[in-house]
């Protein structure tokens, strides 16, 4: 087999966060829930837009932002993702070349526009977030560079970017194009509601061994194995899954890897000022560690570390020296 051309390779979700203070009366007068998520349209997104004040667009999604992670770290690595040829796909196409990933998916005419989320920040820190899916739902087959694929060590998927039609059928592509490389297939589950809605097709993936390291929370772990018990989720997996991690917020982590257990308890944090983009950055320090062949506890504290700089502060990009945090806490 050949020399990897890159260390991981993502496909998820394209999308812009579009960031801007407001008052609390804004969110009322706007009709949002307060602290929620909720995915808009098209003309619900522009009203929202035109009624922000001024903001800071950041680039998003949850693979990308994994990506960002590996990045800080030393990786190589390569985005696939759809954005629309448009100001706000130029944005995420600069962000994600800035930070040192390769991003050759070609943009895509017309409408629906570049995916983005606009958060809303409140005085007391809350962020009332609206995601609009876009362009990254139309991510086709044929956008897929299969020979950087095959030329990765390991193709990393998000579970949100399942429910559209193209990019599914392009993820059971890449999958595929990984496999018959020789190469490791990462998947992270994103959110219960995702398994709700394609947990058999996880399922199946998992029994037929597509999968290579699956990533999940403690919910998630539940929703896709029907065990309320931990260990007993944690034991049905761990037979299909060669390496399998699950997370459980402020009691740490769990990690086995063909029949060896690991654990680590959450990394010590003076305040916990936004959790998202927790799931993304703690993959992004595990899988550094995972290509580095580190062993399991540290490829466990690795994501540990990165999880907690990253809900230390708002966004879900770091803002301290990933790699500068990682040498200081490991020595």
């Amino acid at each position: 087999m050949s020399e990897p051309r890159y260390d991981v390779i993502a496909i998820g979700n394209a999308i812009v966060d579009v960031v801007s203070s407001c008052s609390d009366e804004l969110i009322e007068e706007l009709g949002m829930l307060k602290g929620g998520m909720t995915l808009v349209d098209t003309d619900q997104a522009q009203e929202l837009y035109d009624a922000m004040g001024p903001a800071r667009e950041i680039s998003g999604g949850s693979a990308a932002n994994t990506l960002a992670g590996l990045s800080a770290l030393g990786m190589q690595c390569a985005f696939v993702g759809q954005v629309a040829d448009d100001q706000l796909g130029n944005v995420f196409a600069h962000d994600i070349r800035a930070v040192g990933i390769d991003f050759d998916t070609a943009p895509r005419a017309g409408n629906p526009p570049t995916a983005r989320c606009l958060i809303f920040v409140t005085p007391d820190g809350q962020r009332t977030m609206n995601t609009f899916l876009g362009a990254s739902q139309f991510l086709p087959a044929n956008a897929l560079d299969e020979e950087a694929i095959g030329g990765a060590q390991i193709l990393y998927l998000e579970g949100y970017l399942w429910d559209p039609e193209e990019p599914r059928a392009a993820m059971r592509r890449a999958i595929e194009t990984a496999k018959n490389a020789g190469r490791k297939v990462a998947f992270t589950l994103s959110d219960a509601f995702v398994i709700d809605r394609h947990g058999d097709d996880f399922r199946a993936l998992i029994d037929d061994g597509l999968i290579d390291i699956l990533f999940a929370n403690k919910v998630e772990l539940a929703a896709i194995t029907g065990e309320e018990d931990f260990d007993a989720g944690i034991a049905q997996l761990t037979p299909k899954v060669p390496t399998l991690v699950v997370t459980r917020s402020e009691e740490g982590a769990v990690a086995v890897n063909r029949g060896e257990r690991a654990e680590v308890a959450a990394e010590p944090i003076e305040e916990v000022v936004d959790t998202t983009g927790a799931g993304d950055l703690f993959a992004a320090g595990f899988l550094a560690g995972y290509v580095r062949q580190k062993p399991l506890d540290t490829c466990l504290r690795m994501g540990s570390i990165a999880a907690a700089e990253i809900i230390s502060h708002y966004g879900a990009r770091a803002e301290e020296d990933l790699a500068a945090l990682m040498a200081e806490k490991l020595g």
